[in-house]
């Protein structure tokens, strides 16, 4: 492993994963662990998720190599706060926010020197949350995306670049503002998206009285898996990343118009052609190895192992 001691500020499901992950690649490794809710504190020593549990970010972060925030966003100021002034010469500090130019204005201007700030994002997770939701597989085959800025030395952005790949993830090194941008694309604007639709849902559901979620269709129950995320986290990413956000959905919008046309004048052409093209996106997707290409996305019949 890359690192000796490691220390995870929060304990959800990125946590957990992480803390599952790199047992699984090195057992030596001493993970120190922090959470404010005592509950989930008690959840994290169950499972063994780290070797000790400290009572203040600050000194969990105590003497760490890597310190990784693995909060909602919004709290990383106030920790940062807490932990840089811990941290020892030669330490990194990371964290596995969904948005990155926000960190990096909020959280830069603490550090202090001699020790590296170097933002990541794992492009991994599921709609569960919590530290029993972990898995080690979580990161395989996945991307991690770091945002250095240009004054990070390299050995220390190779040291992270080989962390992440140990724990099975393929690792690419972006600016933040492009980051936020491609990620309002890929995740931000589509799960604004399905929290739209299924809160239409629940207005009709209260018309229809409930058939709306009775005869739910594939495509309306994968609107509420993604809907089903960690509220706190998302509202934390809208938050932060309006601008990126706001103008993906401004195209969006535009999109959604033509098609309106499109329907409204019977243009089935332009329907075919467009789906055509969405469906090669899809199918993109499958060959780069991001999902699977099986019937149903791979989920098995009910009762089948």
């Amino acid at each position: 492993m890359h690192y000796q001691r490691i220390a995870l500020i929060g304990m959800g499901l990125v946590a957990s994963s992480m803390s599952q992950a790199i047992r699984r690649h090195d057992k030596g490794v001493e993970i120190a662990g922090f959470t404010r809710s005592a509950e989930t504190r008690e959840k994290a020593e169950r499972l063994g998720l780290a070797d000790r549990m400290f009572d203040s970010p600050g000194e969990a972060a105590a003497d760490a190599d890597l310190v990784v925030l693995c909060t909602p966003v919004c709290s990383f100021e106030g920790l940062a706060r807490e932990i840089v002034p811990r941290l020892k010469p030669g330490a990194t500090l990371s964290d596995v926010g969904s948005v990155k130019a926000h960190v990096a204005r909020i959280v830069g201007p603490l550090m202090s020197d001699g020790v590296h700030f170097i933002p990541a994002h794992p492009l991994a997770g599921t709609e569960n949350s919590g530290p029993e939701a972990g898995f080690a597989e979580l990161f395989d085959n996945r991307w991690c995306i770091l945002t250095p800025d240009q004054e990070v030395k390299a050995e220390a952005l190779a040291r992270l670049t080989g962390f992440w790949e140990s724990l099975g993830a393929n690792v690419e090194v972006m600016d933040p503002a492009r980051h936020d941008t491609v990620l309002a694309v890929t995740s931000h604007a589509p799960h604004l998206i399905a929290y739209t639709m299924v809160g239409v849902a629940d207005h009709l559901r209260r018309i229809t009285k409930s058939e709306v979620i009775k005869y739910s269709a594939a495509g309306f129950r994968d609107f509420t898996r993604i809907a089903a995320s960690d509220p706190v986290m998302w509202r934390d990413v809208f938050l932060t990343n309006k601008d990126a956000t706001i103008e993906i959905l401004g195209r969006f919008t535009e999109e959604l118009f033509a098609l309106q046309r499109a329907i409204r004048s019977g243009d089935g052409e332009m329907l075919q052609q467009y789906f055509e093209r969405t469906r090669a996106i899809r199918q993109g997707i499958v060959e780069a190895g991001q999902d699977t290409g099986e019937s149903d996305f791979g989920r098995r019949p009910r009762g089948e192992n």
